[in-house]
């Protein structure tokens, strides 16, 4: 057995780190509590135990890669370094003067996310480059030098820099950092032209804050975690799984640690979009529900939605606007403040919400017995009969229902005066309508009809509310992949080594130049394979390309594939077609008369995708081991039903059981309603679909 057939994946969440160990095929995993404090010590943690399960040591490990929501939780709750931007006179104000749009159009008193440095923090100098990236205003490198000196003396410990136009021509942004590195070389720097160099002020200022934000917290973090690693004998190479959905090195990761905000969201897709290869779905909604959010993402023809901007703690549910953007390549996903660890409260209209906010690992929800006080999900799920409380994570974590139930009629009942199971209902109710709420939204914005899709849900929680989802959502059918509880660490290692590098480039058809056009996607085809050549030398690494572009007047851009003898052949006629073509399909028809523009250019480097083998469907059956009784709360029937209990691992292969039924794991359970059956395929899927009404 050799240690390049070993290999972990670690997903830290908000409230359980996941770990999962493959060795030659086989699958071991744990979860352990998150520790806020120092997050390595619940990986390790849970290295020793899957090891301990596998019968391998930390040596034995080839590679790990890695995922984390630490760098989102900075952003959201403002945990980051203390930093200063660096910009252009005259354009101090832009991260606070946002787009000047409302995302809440007849609210009154609408009040706009506070920007993430307040404006003392925000410096400028005096430089202009124009819109071709044309010197107008020359950077006097002794203003420079005066303003770091002013910058030292504060204290900074990181600084964003961001200069009008410097996606075109770096040059004064670069002079900024060497005088900062001279003069401040315990400073961390971050410049927008290798952040994100692309159009649009707003958001490129944003990110590259956002960057130098949380540079010095992850880049301490990585640096641990490998000493850390390296001390319990795992000395392996250590990758980060990045927002776009592959694996970048750790070095590259500690650089642009941006990148890193919804990793393991992203994790979570791969997973989803590797287990549609597997059953041949060309359309799937992936539902993944954890201890602090849920995540929502479309896939179509096994590949996840991309995008290359999207925003961060929104303050208003689901408005576009009410976050913070950043901009960089991002699977995309709604992602709601709806977990297992979501804590409820009775708002002024006397009505029930839960989250965003969360109870986490520390206390945790109320039935941990830590001191929490009020409700989560996770209690409504114990009290509603869902959850087995000697059970709970494989036995590691005891629950105390009686705490569960104080919560809930301290929290809610005594305030709407109902007994703890009515509020245990009403708080699983409204959670599982936000999530199914998100999901619609999130289907009309792309033009789809969710009746089509197969849900994938995976998760420690989404199991026992994917079956809810779909009836609210009208979907006929969900699969639970095995290890589903720590799918997004699964993912992890499903996920190719890539890194996608852009540009912006304004060009009309009009005026298409086609060496410009081969230059600028060579450089930027070299720029993203140097970063894939960091996590392997030697492998084959393919080359994806893709161009953003509007009708002139327009004020958003659609993305346009492109093949590589189309990139390094340009042609303005081909791309008019495969333009109008996209637009056509997006729009129903395109427009006569206006010229097209070209904003941004995109090379993503990636290594070939794993070879899936189709699942073979079963098509014999038998029933299910029964392997007790037990009741849970059905919520479309608003009542309590005498179920069975199933242990996954006595479900065969072919196997069926007709619900209501709770299907138990270590790291999660499945809740099979009234309206549903389910079928145990040869993966070990438990495939659940909606009871055929008879006629």
């Amino acid at each position: 057995m050799g240690k390049d057939s070993i290999r972990m994946g670690v997903d830290i969440g908000g409230t359980f780190t996941d770990v999962v160990l493959e060795v030659d095929g086989a699958t071991f995993s744990t979860k352990v509590l998150t520790t806020y404090i120092a997050p390595e010590n619940a990986i390790i943690d849970g290295m020793h135990q899957v090891c301990a399960k596998a019968g391998v040591t930390p040596n034995d490990v080839g590679q790990i890669i890695h995922g984390t929501t630490l760098a989102t939780n900075a952003l959201i709750e403002r945990r980051g370094a203390k930093t200063a931007l660096i910009t252009t006179n005259g354009f101090r104000d832009v991260i606070e003067m946002r787009t000047e749009s409302r995302f809440e159009q007849y609210d009154l008193n609408l009040e706009l996310p506070e920007p993430l440095l307040p404006r003392q923090s925000r410096f400028t100098v005096t430089e202009r480059m124009d819109a071709t990236g044309a010197v107008l205003i020359a950077l006097d490198r002794s203003e420079v030098e005066t303003l770091v000196d002013q910058i030292a003396a504060a204290g900074y410990q990181s600084i964003a820099v961001g200069l009008i136009h410097s996606y075109l021509n770096p040059a004064h942004e670069q002079m900024v950092r060497d005088v900062i590195e001279a003069k401040m070389p315990d400073a961390m720097v971050s410049l927008s032209c290798e952040v994100s160099p692309q159009m649009r002020e707003y958001e490129r200022f944003n990110t590259v804050v956002a960057n130098a934000y949380i540079k010095p917290l992850m880049k301490s973090y990585l640096g641990r975690l490998k000493g850390r690693l390296e001390d319990e004998g795992a000395t392996c190479s250590v990758f980060l799984m990045h927002s776009g959905g592959g694996i970048i090195s750790i070095e590259s990761a500690a650089d642009f640690p941006v990148r890193l905000v919804e990793s393991g969201p992203a994790g979570g897709a791969v997973f989803a979009a590797n287990i549609a290869a597997r059953y041949g779905l060309d359309k799937v909604l992936s539902f993944d529900m954890g201890g602090t959010t849920a995540k929502i993402c479309l896939i179509k023809n096994q590949t996840p939605k991309t995008s290359r901007v999207f925003e961060v703690a929104r303050t208003y549910r689901f408005k576009k606007g009410s976050g913070m953007p950043i901009s960089i390549p991002v699977i995309d996903m709604v992602e709601i403040g709806a977990g297992g660890g979501s804590l409820a409260h009775v708002d002024a209209m006397r009505q029930i919400r839960v989250g965003p906010e969360s109870a986490g690992s520390e206390p945790g929800p109320a039935c941990y017995g830590r001191g929490g006080e009020k409700p989560a999900v996770t209690d409504a799920d114990l009290v509603l009969g869902k959850l087995d409380p000697d059970n709970f994570a494989g036995g590691s974590i005891q629950l105390h229902e009686k705490d569960s139930r104080a919560a809930l009629e301290n929290v809610l009942g005594k305030t709407l005066d109902m007994d703890a199971r009515t509020a245990a209902f009403g708080l699983a109710e409204v959670v599982d309508e936000n999530m199914a709420n998100a999901a619609r939204v999130h289907a009309v914005e792309n033009g789809e009809d969710l009746s089509n899709y197969t849900m994938i849900a995976f998760g420690g929680a989404a199991p026992l509310h994917a079956a809810r989802l779909c009836e609210k959502l009208g979907i006929d059918r969900c699969l639970i992949p095995p290890g589903a509880g720590v799918g997004s660490a699964i993912g992890f290692l499903r996920a190719p080594f890539s890194f996608e590098a852009n540009r912006s480039a304004y060009m009309t058809l009009g005026s298409f130049d086609t060496g410009a056009i081969t230059t600028l996607l060579s450089d930027l085809q070299q720029e993203s394979t140097a970063f894939v050549r960091n996590c392997d030398a030697t492998c084959e690494i393919l080359s994806e390309f893709k161009v953003y572009m509007r009708y002139t007047g327009q004020g958003w851009e659609i993305p346009i594939i492109l093949t590589q003898d189309q990139a390094m052949n340009p042609d303005a006629a081909t791309f008019l077609k495969l333009f109008e073509a996209d637009y056509a399909k997006l729009f129903g028809r395109t427009v006569e008369g206006l010229d097209i523009e070209i904003t941004v250019w995109s090379v993503n480097a990636t290594t070939p995708p794993e070879q899936v083998a189709r699942v073979a469907q079963n098509s014999d059956s038998s029933v299910a081991v029964i392997d007790g009784k037990c009741s849970f709360f059905d919520a479309a029937k608003a009542e309590f039903v005498s179920a069975y209990r199933h242990d996954r691992v006595n479900m065969k292969p072919g196997s069926t059981a007709a619900g209501p039924i709770i299907i138990t794991e270590d790291e999660t359970t499945i809740i099979v309603p009234s309206s549903r059956n389910t079928l145990c395929q040869p993966d070990g899927c438990i495939d659940m679909t909606a009871k055929k009404e008879t006629p």
